[in-house]
């Protein structure tokens, strides 16, 4: 855990700069340079799609914020100021993805864009947008895992961190989820190159990640998370199920469809 990375010195105010906000901004510009190489591939101007990432990413944030504080309802509306304290964490990925998609739709919609192949484009870079978010998380001491006695354990004496959980060996959650979303990026570019039909990546990543998610949440031990069933359904383990089913019956309906046209030209 590592809040502050390092702090400028302006002589009369020195000026933090946080882990959280650098690992963001550091995911957003792969992010951005990841969805220009893969657009122009794909023919779509990459300027075009890189205001595109802008604007999700700030809608994005404000998803992410909006579907954390709904979590905590009680907690912000007794200490509202918080609610604009973000180099602090408290960002529900969910609620930011959600938000990032409805604005997509709109920006396809607005500029003709085929929705399926800006999918393709688009969802390799919020997977490594994501994976720097999580090393963030780490850095901010937010997201963190259950106690445990395994060796690569870590410890947290972040304000965010429940009073309890302080000092004590946990999973490093945000490690685990970090991880396994670069290799989730790797095999999206894999898939991109290789894909039959448009969708297939984007299809590819509404299904695997919301796996990844739900055995994650299996091990994090932060409450403030939210439950639809308490201590048993995390609320992003079922957004992650209607997603997965979503995106699986989505699938094999555009599998079936390709198959169908492939046959058809032979």
């Amino acid at each position: 855990m590592h809040p502050i990375l390092f702090e400028i010195n302006l002589g009369f105010i020195k000026v933090p700069l946080h882990t959280y906000g650098f690992m963001i901004a550091i995911g957003f510009l792969l992010a951005i340079a990841t969805v220009r190489k893969l657009a122009a591939r794909s023919q779509v101007n990459p300027d075009l799609v890189s205001d595109m990432g802008f604007w999700c990413l700030m809608y994005g944030f404000l998803g992410a914020r909006a579907l954390f504080i709904i979590t905590r309802w009680d907690y912000f509306m007794s200490a509202p100021l918080d609610i604009f304290k973000v180099w602090e964490g408290g960002l529900v990925f969910f609620g930011g993805l959600i938000a990032a998609c409805v604005y997509s739709y709109f920006f396809f919609k607005k500029h003709k864009l085929s929705a399926w192949k800006m999918i393709d484009i688009c969802t390799p870079a919020v997977a490594v947008a994501h994976a720097f978010g999580r090393l963030g998380c780490l850095g901010a001491g937010c997201c963190y895992g259950r106690p445990t006695d395994e060796p690569w354990g870590i410890k947290l004496n972040s304000d965010l961190v429940d009073i309890q959980m302080r000092g004590i060996p946990l999973h490093p959650t945000q490690l685990y989820e970090s991880a396994s979303l670069f290799i989730l990026f790797a095999g999206l570019l894999y898939i991109f190159k290789h894909k039959k039909f448009d969708g297939q990546v984007g299809l590819s990543y509404f299904m695997i990640y919301p796996i990844i998610r739900s055995i994650i949440e299996i091990f994090r031990g932060d409450s403030i998370r939210g439950f639809v069933i308490d201590e048993v359904l995390s609320t992003s383990q079922f957004i992650s199920i209607l997603v997965f089913l979503a995106a699986l019956g989505v699938l094999l309906y555009r599998l079936k469809h390709a198959d169908s046209k492939t046959k058809k030209n032979a």
